[in-house]
């Protein structure tokens, strides 16, 4: 059963698109100094965190999130809240890490993205098995049926599908906007676990976006524009002509989600080049000089450390996608020249750290 998604592309979502290619375009040009733009990346990992566990009626507020995160505070009463919040977080670094590597999606990338959603703030995860079962969405107070997913055992051939259209949409030249909103859709419809749907369809399409080249360094959030107006988002996925999937929702016309899409990635995109152009005039030192003397695998490597003080060689080789032995050369070679420096030599599993000199290229608090 190929996927074979119905759309027709509106004046108005073409307008959107310019929106989207203007606003990318314009944060990509801006000259952000690396301290500032990690800070702007941790708040849309807040935010992004924040919203989307709030659309699936998490009781935390953004504060709180970010007190849970940083592991500054615990919520009595809260504990699955802050779980669910610690699994979300692990989830957007590691499609942000997905993305940086740049192979193209597969169903155990998504399945892994699914496993950390559902692993409470653990990293350590196996993909996790589609359901084995029917599953079925109801009102949270009417308790009537909302949606009944397609049979477990379509599951797998309908993911395989979205997969393989996913890869070919990209081939026939499909703006990447289009791929990302049509496969947060199909991932909903095909409702591929008992829980934890919603979280992954975002995740995905993040990790599209991102593998795209709409990323906008990072600092934009969907989630923000799905959680404002709630209703919204749910009435753009119920499209068909029933409850049912085999009656007609996998033939049904998605124009109306796509536009919505659209529009949403275009407003926030544009609250990116607003935020971004007033980052970029707060006159912190450029570091352009700094960033001339690194070759372009030490300009990549940077990104590791933006999430993190210290380094092994597991993330080099994550990274670059080489063996552990020509990680640890490379390591060698950057000590040697001065780019990183090795940590506490005392541990087990040696550690880099960026040198002085180069410091101020990970973000500052």
């Amino acid at each position: 059963m190929p996927f074979d998604p119905k759309f027709t592309i509106t004046p108005k979502i073409a307008t959107d698109l310019m929106r989207i290619e203007a606003a990318r375009q314009a944060v990509d040009d801006l000259p952000i100094t690396p301290s500032v733009l990690a800070t702007l990346r941790e708040t849309a990992r807040l935010f992004t965190t924040h919203y989307s566990t709030l659309i699936e009626g998490n009781r935390l507020t953004q504060e709180q999130v970010s007190k849970v995160i940083e592991g500054n505070q615990h919520f009595p009463g809260r504990e699955r809240d802050e779980k669910e919040v610690l699994g979300y977080y692990a989830a957007l670094e590691k499609a942000e890490r997905m993305a940086r590597v740049g192979a193209p999606v597969t169903e155990v990338q998504i399945q892994t993205l699914h496993a950390l959603v559902m692993a409470e703030g653990r990293t350590r995860v196996k993909p996790t098995t589609y359901r084995d079962g029917q599953n079925v969405i109801r009102d949270g107070q009417s308790r009537r049926i909302v949606y009944l997913p397609p049979e477990a055992k379509d599951v797998p051939q309908l993911m395989k599908a979205l997969v393989a259209w996913l890869g070919s949409s990209e081939e026939d030249g499909l703006p990447c906007p289009l791929r990302a909103g049509i496969a947060h859709y199909q991932f909903a419809t095909i409702h591929p676990y008992y829980d934890g749907n919603g979280r992954t369809a975002r995740l995905l399409t993040t990790l599209i976006l991102h593998l795209g080249g709409y990323d906008l360094k990072g600092l934009y959030s969907l989630e923000e524009y799905y959680a404002r107006k709630l209703g919204d988002y749910y009435d753009a996925l119920n499209v068909g002509p029933g409850h049912n999937y085999y009656s007609g929702r996998a033939e049904a016309d998605i124009t109306s989600w796509v536009g919505y899409f659209c529009e949403g990635v275009a407003d926030a995109f544009e609250k990116v080049r607003l935020r971004a152009r007033d980052a970029a005039g707060a006159g912190e030192r450029d570091q352009s000089d700094l960033l001339r003397r690194l070759d372009p695998r030490q300009r990549k490597a940077l990104e590791l450390f933006r999430d993190s003080a210290a380094i092994t060689s597991s993330h080099l080789e994550q990274l670059f996608g080489i063996s552990q032995r020509t990680a640890r050369n490379v390591l060698a070679a950057w000590v040697e020249n001065g780019f990183i420096v090795v940590g506490d030599p005392a541990r087990k599993t040696r550690t880099y750290r960026l040198s002085a000199d180069y410091a101020a290229l990970r973000k500052l608090r």
